[in-house]
């Protein structure tokens, strides 16, 4: 089970110029949330933005990192200088989607085997 900080690490390495915000969702360390920003993701599905995150972790999800769930955000830039944030709506992973939170934010869930 890698530190939460590593995981934080390794994800702003693999994708330059994002954040990355690693949570331990049940303490145990192995089922972890990441909610990623990055402007990278503009231009990409939802699905390929997700894969990409999980690409950074090939291998390791259903092993030392059980579960991941991944929040992915592009950030946008007001003509002001202001900035705001779009999500990325929920995926399952059978395939089904459910609608987005009333505040805009989703998430996707990926276990791994038992």
């Amino acid at each position: 089970m890698p530190p939460l900080e590593e995981v934080k690490e390794r994800i702003e390495q693999a994708l330059p110029g994002s954040t990355a915000d690693v949570t331990d969702l049940t303490g145990g360390g192995d089922h972890l949330r990441a909610e990623v920003v990055y402007d990278g993701f503009a231009g990409l599905s939802r699905l390929e933005q997700h894969k990409l995150v999980y690409s950074i972790f090939e291998g390791e999800i259903g092993g030392p990192i059980h579960a991941l769930s991944i929040k992915t955000v592009i950030p946008l830039a007001g003509n002001d200088g202001s900035s705001e944030q779009r999500t990325t709506p929920l995926v399952g992973n059978d395939g089904s989607s459910e609608a987005a939170g009333n505040d805009g934010s989703s998430e996707q869930r990926t276990e791994g085997a038992r």
